[in-house]
């Protein structure tokens, strides 16, 4: 019998993980869970693909990841058969019998990532686990100005872990936004931004240069002096991974 292709839309706390990606015992990845858990349902092994790694800590509204199996369930029935077997912080929300040649990785033409940040002086316990909680003042129209220096296509130098040295720098942002909201009488400031792609740990880079902005730690001209010298050492420390979510995947639809 041909494989089938399935691709599954997942949603994740990433609270208690350590990222997504696959880890050796005894740490715990969401994508051992997935693959451990499925099997059950597929009656064989699982090996996926995701769309991209989520840092430990990192969340996920959009993953999409994908996977050959010969199972025969149906795709409607594989989000209920998940819930009773996988733990209540990792949900499968959709599924659909992929083309023989989609992946989750290489098929997706744009991400888009979003921060969520507490404001005010006292900890929301509600959303300590999804939001940075920053209680000084932050001047939004700045941290919008600067975000907006970032659309088009550059080099992201500046915005990349330390440590990666051998990947292409350039990507594109599409687009940028931030918004207020009330979650349980917490007021967050969630960053949008919508890109071809991310390098590792430049989601959360780009927000704390964007936050050292809004705390007026950096000026709009410091920050694009330090964007223009493609320079990590120069930029802010990393933003805590759990203010962060993957949020949507998009690929190319089809003719």
């Amino acid at each position: 019998m041909k494989k089938r292709n399935i691709a599954l839309l997942i949603s994740y706390d990433g609270t208690k993980y350590n990222g997504f990606q696959r880890q050796k015992f005894p740490s715990v990845a969401v994508q051992n869970i997935l693959e451990d858990r499925l099997a059950k349902i597929f009656g064989e092994k699982i090996v996926m693909i995701g769309s991209g790694r989520t840092d430990a800590g990192v969340h996920a509204f959009g993953q999409v990841v994908n996977f050959f199996t010969s199972g025969r369930i149906e795709v409607e029935k594989i989000p209920i058969a998940a819930s009773g077997i996988l733990p209540s912080d990792i949900v499968v929300r959709d599924a659909w019998e992929a083309d023989e040649n989609f992946s989750a990785l290489h098929s997706a033409k744009s991400k888009t990532y979003i921060y969520k940040i507490q404001r005010g002086k006292i900890l929301n316990p509600f959303t300590k686990n999804f939001a940075w909680h920053i209680p000084y003042p932050l001047d939004v129209e700045k941290m919008k100005r600067v975000l907006k220096i970032l659309e088009g296509t550059h080099d992201f130098s500046s915005f990349k872990a330390a440590s990666q040295t051998q990947m292409n720098p350039v990507r594109t942002i599409f687009e940028t936004d931030i918004f207020s909201e009330k979650i349980f009488d917490a007021e967050i400031l969630t960053i949008k931004i919508h890109a071809s792609g991310f390098l590792y740990h430049m989601a959360r880079n780009i927000v704390a240069a964007v936050v050292a902005v809004g705390r007026e730690r950096l000026s709009e001209k410091d920050f694009k002096k330090i964007f223009d010298a493609k320079n990590r050492k120069l930029a802010p420390a990393t933003a805590p991974a759990h203010g962060l979510c993957l949020y949507e995947v998009f690929y190319q639809k089809a003719a």
